[in-house]
């Protein structure tokens, strides 16, 4: 494959890229505390079911008037040893997303005292559906470009 045809490639990437980030992105929203599907590892057979279209929803709790969801979050909790009355417990929480300050493609982990959780975002229309960690477009792109 010859130079040209890698710049096109490239090229075709980054305009899918442009545009997908304009369109309203559908996530995975469930909690395994009163939907068990939600912990499924192929929750994919649910898509019907649990997909939702995020920019139908309102702007989200404690964001300014007209902010948009721009990523889907999966968080997977820990409840260590009872605590404010709750149980011992493992759930994942699958849902829409706003604040990609610094975590966008990205998991984090937080810990405090009883429990502890695993936070990934990503960009790309039911990808918090997936166990694994989330790869970033921009690392592909690069990668090509190196490539070159």
């Amino acid at each position: 494959m010859g130079h040209l045809q890698y710049v096109i490639g490239l090229s075709f990437l980054i305009v899918l890229v442009y545009f997908k980030s304009s369109n309203a992105i559908k996530c995975f929203e469930c909690n395994s505390v009163n939907d068990k599907r939600c912990s499924d590892d192929d929750i994919e057979k649910y898509k019907t079911d649990l997909e939702t279209d995020c920019d139908s929803k309102s702007s989200p709790l404690g964001a300014e008037s007209g902010t948009k969801y721009k990523l889907c979050r999966k968080i997977k909790q820990v409840i260590d040893f009872e605590v404010n009355g709750l149980q011992p417990e493992s759930r994942v929480i699958r849902t829409c997303g706003w604040d990609d300050s610094q975590y966008k493609n990205k998991c984090y982990h937080r810990s405090g005292f009883g429990g502890r959780q695993e936070v990934c975002a990503c960009e790309e229309d039911g990808c918090n559906s997936s166990s694994a960690v989330y790869a970033s477009l921009a690392l592909l792109i690069g990668l090509l470009a190196i490539h070159l």
